[in-house]
């Protein structure tokens, strides 16, 4: 079966042509001209990733992403103006899963859409019941077969790249981690993505794990070099 895409943007130049690079790959292409009437079919009938342009008439993206997230962690891929460094960020704190700017390469977006779907596969691909793709450590426990996870033993949601930097960090507790090799392991080494990305990654993390524990402090960060796990 092909995988969806829903495509939201209030361009109709790229709507139409980015939809047919998209198809020529070999997806299905849902497109939509305002986060609105997008929100409402996503809702209910979730695809396997979502580009969203931000600044769009009725509902913005950061908007759709904030409505998204209350229900979903399918992925989600920002368009964005190179002069909104802002919203980049904000979106990323929200759980945005990358964002790219405009103008863009059709070849990048597509390459960057597969990197993320490709980690979002881990979850189907991985063999159910096998205890290697369990982690346990402390009150966390990951669990790769569905990328699930939990603290304390109540559920902490969470995007497919918030899921890959939390076990790139658990599986080498007291081990610093530095920022490339947390975007390497998050992201794979063929994608550019800024040290910023990563911070406003684990910013998130953070913050979903203290709505499950107010005390949660088991990922630190080291001054200058990257983040570790605390040792349990």
């Amino acid at each position: 079966m092909k995988q969806r895409i829903a495509l939201v943007d209030d361009d109709r130049n790229i709507l139409t042509s980015v939809s047919m690079a998209l198809e020529a790959e070999g997806f299905s292409v849902l497109t939509y001209t305002d986060g609105e009437s997008a929100l409402a079919t996503l809702l209910k009938d979730p695809v396997d990733l979502v580009v969203l342009d931000i600044k769009m008439p009725r509902l913005d993206g950061i908007e759709v992403l904030k409505r998204i997230r209350e229900h979903s962690a399918m992925p989600v891929v920002f368009l964005t103006s190179k002069d909104d460094e802002i919203d980049q960020l904000y979106g990323l704190r929200l759980g945005a899963d990358d964002y790219i700017t405009k103008p863009f390469s059709q070849k990048l977006l597509i390459e960057r859409i597969r990197a993320i779907l490709r980690r979002h596969e881990l979850r189907q691909e991985a063999t159910p019941g096998l205890n290697k793709n369990t982690l346990t450590l402390g009150q966390l426990r990951l669990d790769g077969n569905t990328q699930f996870c939990t603290w304390m033993g109540k559920p902490v949601e969470m995007t497919v790249t918030e899921f890959l930097l939390v076990r790139a960090l658990a599986e080498n507790p007291g081990h610093i981690k530095s920022r490339e090799q947390l975007m390497n392991y998050a992201y794979g080494d063929t994608l550019d993505v800024e040290d910023r990305t990563i911070d406003s990654h684990i910013k998130r993390i953070r913050k979903k794990f203290r709505e499950v524990d107010p005390n949660f402090d088991s990922i630190e960060a080291i001054y200058g070099i990257g983040y570790r796990y605390k040792n349990v």
